[in-house]
């Protein structure tokens, strides 16, 4: 008798996001396929790198500000506040959640500006530029033949929008399919079959990498 099939990664990410995760997870095989591709779009850069603060909800957001030259950042996790530090601003880190910075800037006392793509999962109390757009893709080829497989596949979804996209692009899989959300927000979106499901225990890419792997051993 055979073995069951190794479940593989589906990753939809953005291309340099998904490679990012696919190599805290090196022994599993993994398919990059991004759904979304991030565009910049015209906008009027001088009042955001005039500005003496910022909030990021995304890292795609902090080049667009300048650099930070000792600016506050209002970052929504872990991966956005490394960019911007890295971009040179004083960093305020928030949980992973956009709602959690919400005290951040309360207490914030500098006027604040939010860079942040066209499609915006929560609106925040101020000021925004939309400075990216955030462009479907249809799968690869490759992802297509993964979905008509035998292996089951794991897909990562780290937000609302990825994860209404990846129903759509997953309806019809012959394959079992196994949605990993960043929150419960985000599982709440898939509108897929699903033979297994996991939520990450908290919004970042380390929670979404335990929460995989007790998928899969929960689905052994």
């Amino acid at each position: 008798m055979s073995s069951p099939a190794r479940p593989v990664l589906l990753l939809t990410r953005p291309l340099q996001d998904s490679r990012r995760f696919a190599a805290m997870l090196p022994d599993w095989d993994a398919v990059i396929s991004p759904l979304l591709e991030i565009k910049a779009v015209d906008h009027d850069s001088a009042p955001l790198h005039a500005a003496p603060g910022l909030v990021f909800t995304s890292a795609h957001a902090v080049a667009s500000a300048g650099p930070g030259r000792g600016r506050l950042a209002l970052c929504v996790g872990g991966h956005t506040a490394q960019m911007a530090r890295e971009a040179g601003f004083d960093v305020r880190e928030g949980n992973g959640f956009a709602e959690g910075l919400f005290p951040l800037i309360k207490a914030a006392d500098v006027p604040l500006i939010h860079p942040h793509g066209r499609h915006l999962a929560k609106r925040l109390p101020v000021p925004g530029v939309i400075v990216y757009d955030q462009q479907a893709l249809p799968l690869s080829d490759r992802a297509r033949a993964l979905l008509a497989g035998d292996a089951p596949v794991v897909l990562p979804l780290f937000s609302p929008r990825s994860a209404r996209l990846a129903s759509d692009a997953a309806r019809g899989a012959r394959a079992a399919l196994w949605p990993v959300a960043i929150s419960d927000a985000t599982l709440a979106a898939w509108d897929g079959p699903s033979t297994g499901h996991e939520v990450a225990d908290r919004p970042e890419a380390a929670a979404m990498v335990a929460a995989i792997r007790r998928l899969a051993l929960a689905e052994q």
